[in-house]
C-alpha cells in the first residue's frame, strides 16, 4: 500500500479524495477544480493501477438549442405576442410591437389559435383564456428550465411537451452523450481511507544536485509498467517500402535500373514490341488513349519493315504516333534496347513502375498497378536462365509455391505465365508474363539478333500475402489507422 501511495501522481492525489462522494465525471471535475483533461488522465492512471473502474454508457440528453437559450432568458414568443394585445391590433402592429420575426409570428398564430388564446378578425384580440395564460408558468417553460434531461427518464407529461417543442425551430436538441461513472475496486475503497503523502519530489534539478538538497527527501515512484499512448513515428508508405525492397533484390543480382515515361507513344508501347496495329489490346476497351501525338524515333523505319514483312499489312505511322498511358513497363525495355550499343553487352536491366489498363476493378484487378520489369541481353542466355531469375525473385518475396504455364505474347517466343500461391485466398494467382523477345523485336531496336530474356510481373498481388491484405484496393485506400499499424517490410532475402 505504501509503494502504491508513493507512486501516485499529483493529479491522482487531487482526484482520489473526491471519489468518496462523487461518482460521475462532471461532479468530480467540479469537486477537484481540475480541467476535464486532467481529471480523465488521473482516472485512467488510477484505472491502470486497478484502483477504480471507469464505466461508460451512451444516453440521449435533451438540451437547449440556439432559440431555446434565448427564450429561457427573454420568454417564449407567444407570451410576447399576447402581452402587446392590450387592445386589438393588426398582425403587422403585433409583429412590430412584440419584435417577432416572420417564423416566430407564424408559429405564435398557430399555437395561440389552437389553444383559444386569441380571436382572429380584421384585428387580433386576446381571449379570457389568453389573459389567464399570461399569468401562469406553462409546461413548455417548466420543461425548458429543467433542461438538460435524460430522454429515457421523461414523465408522460414531459414526453408530450418534448414532442411539441421538438417540432419548433432550434428550440431544443437531442444529443447522444457518453456518460462516465466511477466504480471503486476493493483496493480503491481501501486506498481512499489512507493518508496520502503530498511532500514527494517529482523531478531533480541542477540546483538540487549542487546543493544536495535532494538528500533525505522522498521521490515519487514511477510506474514503468504503466500503459502509455502509442507513438507513430514518420515512415514510408508500406507499398513504397516493398518497392524499395524489390529494387534491392534486382540490384543485388547485378541489374541496373531503367526508367521511362508514364505517358507513352503507341510506337514504344505496341509497335516496337511487334504488336500488330489491329491487335485487340490496342482497342479503347483495354487501353487509355490520351489526346495528342508524339513524333516517331529513327527506329521507326526498321519497326515498319518488321511489321510489313511478318504481319503482311500496310503499317500506319499515324497510329504509332498516338499517345497512351503505358499498359506495361515493357515499353521501357523497348526504349532501353534501342539505346544500347554492342559494346554495352551483356547487360541486365530492371524497372518498377506504374502501368494502366482499362480493367474492371475487383479484389485482384485494378486500372492502375505496379509492374516489375526485367530484361537480360546476353548471347549465352536461354529459357532456363529466365525461369531461374523468376524463381529467385519470387523466393526472395517469400513464395515457396511457384509454377510456370505456357502462354502467348506477340513479342516473345517462348512465352510463359508465372503463377504464385496466395495463402490468404488459398488459390493460384497470375503474377505476370515472361519469355524471350522475338527477333522481330530485338533486331529493329538493337541492330543484331541476340537472346533477350524479358518479364513483366505484377507487384501488387505479390505483396498481399505479406501484409495480410485480401483486396488490391486496400493497398491505397489511405486509411490512416492501416498506414500507422501496418508492419514494416522485413522479408529476409534467401
Amino acid at each position: 500500500m505504501d509503494k502504491l501511495i508513493q507512486s501516485l501522481h499529483p493529479l491522482e492525489r487531487t482526484v482520489l479524495p473526491t471519489l468518496k462522494i462523487h461518482k460521475d465525471l462532471d461532479s468530480i471535475i467540479k469537486a477537484s477544480k481540475l480541467s476535464e483533461v486532467e481529471v480523465m488522465r488521473a482516472l485512467q492512471w488510477l484505472e491502470n493501477k486497478n484502483i477504480l473502474k471507469i464505466n461508460q454508457t451512451l444516453k440521449e440528453i435533451i438540451e437547449l438549442d440556439k432559440h431555446g437559450e434565448i427564450y429561457i432568458k427573454k420568454g417564449l414568443p407567444e407570451k410576447h405576442f399576447l402581452k402587446v394585445l392590450e387592445k386589438p391590433l393588426t398582425l403587422n402592429e403585433i409583429q412590430e410591437k412584440a419584435k417577432l420575426d416572420k417564423d416566430e409570428l407564424n408559429s405564435c398564430i398557430g399555437i395561440l389559435k389552437r389553444d383559444n388564446l386569441i380571436k382572429l378578425g380584421k384585428k387580433i384580440s386576446i381571449t379570457k383564456e389568453g389573459k389567464d395564460y399570461l399569468k401562469t408558468e406553462t409546461n413548455q417553460e417548466k420543461f425548458l428550465k429543467s433542461l438538460p434531461l435524460e430522454k429515457s427518464k421523461l414523465t408522460k407529461e414531459q414526453e408530450s411537451t418534448y414532442k411539441e417543442l421538438k417540432q419548433r425551430k432550434q428550440l431544443i436538441q437531442t444529443e447522444i452523450k457518453k456518460l462516465r461513472t466511477i466504480e471503486l475496486t476493493p483496493l480503491g475503497k481501501k486506498l481512499i481511507t489512507q493518508k496520502l503523502e503530498t511532500d514527494l519530489l517529482e523531478t531533480i534539478t541542477t540546483s538540487m544536485l549542487k546543493t544536495k538538497s535532494w538528500k533525505n527527501k522522498k521521490f515519487r515512484r514511477f510506474d514503468i509498467k504503466g500503459v502509455v499512448p502509442k507513438i507513430y513515428p514518420g515512415k514510408k508508405h508500406f507499398v513504397q517500402q516493398s518497392i524499395e525492397y524489390i529494387k534491392k533484390i534486382w540490384l543485388d543480382m547485378g541489374f541496373k535500373e531503367m526508367q521511362g515515361p508514364l505517358l507513352e507513344s503507341a510506337f514504344w508501347n505496341f509497335d516496337a514490341l511487334f504488336v500488330p496495329q489491329d491487335h485487340p489490346a490496342r482497342e479503347m476497351q483495354d487501353t487509355f488513349f490520351i489526346k495528342g501525338t508524339r513524333e516517331l524515333p529513327d527506329k521507326a523505319k526498321e519497326v515498319k519493315q518488321a511489321h510489313e514483312n511478318s504481319w503482311k499489312y500496310k503499317w500506319n505511322p499515324e497510329l504509332a504516333k498516338k499517345l497512351v498511358l503505358r499498359t506495361h513497363t515493357t515499353a521501357v525495355s523497348a526504349r532501353t534496347l534501342a539505346n544500347l550499343k554492342k559494346s554495352d553487352l551483356p547487360a541486365k536491366f530492371f524497372s518498377v513502375g506504374k502501368v494502366f489498363r482499362n480493367e474492371a476493378v475487383d479484389w485482384k484487378h485494378s486500372f492502375e498497378f505496379t509492374q516489375v520489369e526485367g530484361i537480360v541481353i546476353d548471347p549465352n542466355a536461354n529459357f532456363q536462365h529466365l525461369l531461374g531469375f523468376l524463381r529467385a525473385y519470387y523466393k526472395k518475396l517469400g513464395f515457396d509455391r511457384i509454377k510456370f504455364l505456357p502462354a502467348y505474347f506477340p513479342y516473345t517466343e517462348m512465352s510463359v505465365e508465372v503463377r504464385v500461391y496466395n495463402k490468404e485466398k488459398k488459390q493460384w494467382v497470375e503474377a505476370g508474363g515472361a519469355g524471350i523477345f522475338r527477333p522481330e523485336v530485338v533486331k529493329p531496336l538493337l541492330g543484331i539478333d541476340i537472346p533477350v530474356l524479358a518479364w513483366g510481373q505484377g507487384m501488387d498481388r505479390s505483396i498481399l500475402d505479406y501484409y495480410g491484405i485480401k483486396d488490391l484496393r486496400d493497398l491505397h485506400k489511405n486509411d490512416l489507422k492501416q498506414i500507422r499499424d501496418m508492419k514494416v517490410w522485413l522479408k529476409c532475402q534467401q
